[in-house]
């Protein structure tokens, strides 16, 4: 299955943690003359290099890449965040007659620059920053609340799902009304056209995508990730900040407290990384139509 660069604006490859997705980004970019876009909502933040498993300047190979890595950790970034800044950018790439490569994992980033996004009014400061206090004192309490407010929404939502419980109350205590009406609500300009797109799920195998998370994290931990999260708690953020819901953080949290051993704490970690990966794997099956090509094997791309 081949394709040529001017039967597409753009490349889109997503897929599950550790399933290749940059080195076929940078592989295609420098067939193209690409250039690569993070569509990942973890790989925006700093500190957390090894830990989102972001791309060092050899693996970059002289790609040009952006949005990696310029959120500090103390800011929650957003979906609608990351489509103002590529908007932005795509004017651009344009002028300089690049194929722009969206690569990542988050399937929402993907969605919202496909289909638009639907514009939820902003939420009073104080209430957020409350709710979040009162979502580490008794959080049972907070989703108490919400099936009380917003049944529909929270029937959707885990019980210690802090994050997205908070998110639920903050908008209906905000507006007076849920969060899901205002995702049904017409969404906002696409960015880019689908069918003017070539666009990619990778799906290896998953004995060999567990045998990569494995391998993978080890690194990660040879290579400084417990250092990271050392800095992040130097930092004083609480767990509850998006950063610090990074796979791998709270783990080797419990072993720099003394909690627990290294190995245990990397074997936790692989367990929560092959879980993620079902997770969006299994998002990618649902929400992303036929025009999406699936493949097992990047070589694929290039084959006659």
């Amino acid at each position: 299955m081949r394709f040529e660069s001017n039967q597409s604006k753009a490349i889109l490859i997503a897929g599950p943690t550790a399933s290749g997705k940059s080195a076929l980004a940078i592989k295609l970019a420098k067939k193209y003359d690409g250039i690569v876009i993070n569509t990942d909502s973890m790989q925006v933040y700093s500190v957390l290099h090894q830990l989102t498993a972001r791309p060092d300047e050899d693996e970059m190979d002289g790609v040009d890449h952006h949005l990696f890595g310029h959120i500090h950790p103390s800011q929650t970034y957003s979906v609608a965040g990351w489509l103002n800044e590529v908007r932005c950018f795509l004017g651009n790439i344009t002028t300089r007659n690049k194929t722009p490569i969206f690569v990542g994992g988050t399937g929402l980033y993907f969605k919202a620059m496909l289909e638009g996004l639907s514009e939820v009014p902003l939420i009073d400061p104080d209430l957020r920053r409350k709710l979040r206090d009162a979502s580490l004192v008794d959080l049972e309490a907070l989703f108490r609340e919400l099936q009380l407010l917003d049944p529909v929404g929270a029937a959707k939502l885990e019980a210690g799902d802090s994050q997205r419980i908070v998110r639920a109350l903050e908008v209906v205590k905000s507006t007076g009304k849920s969060l899901t009406h205002w995702q049904n609500q017409k969404p906002g300009p696409s960015i880019l056209r689908a069918e003017h797109c070539k666009k990619i799920v990778l799906s290896p195998p998953r004995p060999l995508l567990h045998e990569r998370i494995a391998h993978r994290f080890g690194n990660m931990v040879d290579n400084g990730a417990v250092e990271e999260v050392k800095t992040l708690l130097e930092l004083g953020f609480d767990r509850e900040m998006p950063a610090m819901r990074a796979i791998g953080v709270s783990q080797l949290q419990d072993y720099v407290e003394g909690k627990t051993s290294l190995d245990e704490a990397i074997e936790l970690s692989v367990i929560a990384t092959r879980q993620y990966a079902k997770r969006q794997s299994t998002w990618f099956r649902h929400q992303f139509d036929e025009s999406w090509t699936h493949i097992s094997d990047p070589n694929a791309l290039f084959s006659a």
